[in-house]
């Protein structure tokens, strides 16, 4: 019969002494890899504004053209640990949007408390070209320089979809929302509410920095136009 090594302690000492050792090691894994996740969103954030000033230029003229009223749309987020701060995104929508939303709310395609329907008639032309490219997402590296946002987390949820959340998916909660992470890249309004989730709570479980730069080239893809976007 073969034999399964074993480990043994002469005593608890030695065995105290080993948990401990694990665990400040990983206390020093996790403290480089946060240091390294703010040092990415900030080299990230101002590169990604001095690289796409041109587009946040013509995006401003186009908004501005097409209809009157605010450039950049303001809202509440529930970000890390419950914190509540405005998140940015360049208008995409008629000026009383959230007014109208009751009329469409039959036509909702998401489950769970997340409202999305196809050919939303409350975008406007500009927002629909902005929406495809994730155009109108790029005001949140503003967000991101205020230490409200990462680059890569759990998308921001509205205040009141978050207190319809069951207690499982609060734990997305325990990291900064971001830019992208898995439901970004990975069909986004294909995926049902619940594996939405559930890809975040893997996110908030897994993460390290070679899984942020991975998902944050993936995501430079779809500025270049992602069929799932609407």
């Amino acid at each position: 019969m073969e034999e399964k090594a074993s480990i043994t302690f002469e005593s608890s000492n030695e065995f105290n002494m080993l948990e401990k050792s694990i665990q400040v090691t990983r206390v020093k894994e996790r403290t480089a890899y946060l240091f390294l996740k703010k040092l990415i969103d900030l080299i990230g954030a101002i590169c990604g504004l001095i690289i796409t000033t041109p587009i946040l230029i013509v995006t401003v003229i186009a908004i501005r053209i097409e209809s009157k009223g605010p450039i950049l749309f303001k809202q509440e987020r529930i970000g890390q640990d419950g914190r509540r701060f405005n998140m940015y995104k360049f208008r995409s929508m008629v000026i009383n949007a959230e007014e109208l939303k009751d009329k469409f709310i039959e036509k909702n395609e998401m489950s769970g408390p997340m409202f999305k329907i196809k050919d939303d008639p409350r975008i406007t032309k500009v927002g629909k070209f902005i929406r495809k490219t994730s155009i109108d997402e790029l005001p949140q590296l503003i967000n991101i320089l205020k230490g409200e946002m990462s680059l890569v987390g759990p998308r921001p949820s509205l205040p009141k979809e978050v207190d319809q959340f069951q207690l499982w998916m609060l734990e997305r909660l325990d990291v900064k929302p971001g830019l992208t992470c898995y439901w970004q890249v990975s069909g986004r309004n294909n995926i049902d509410f619940e594996d939405w989730m559930k890809l975040d709570i893997k996110y908030v479980r897994e993460r390290n920095t070679w899984i942020d730069i991975k998902l944050i080239f993936k995501t430079i893809g779809v500025l270049f136009g992602d069929d799932n976007a609407r």
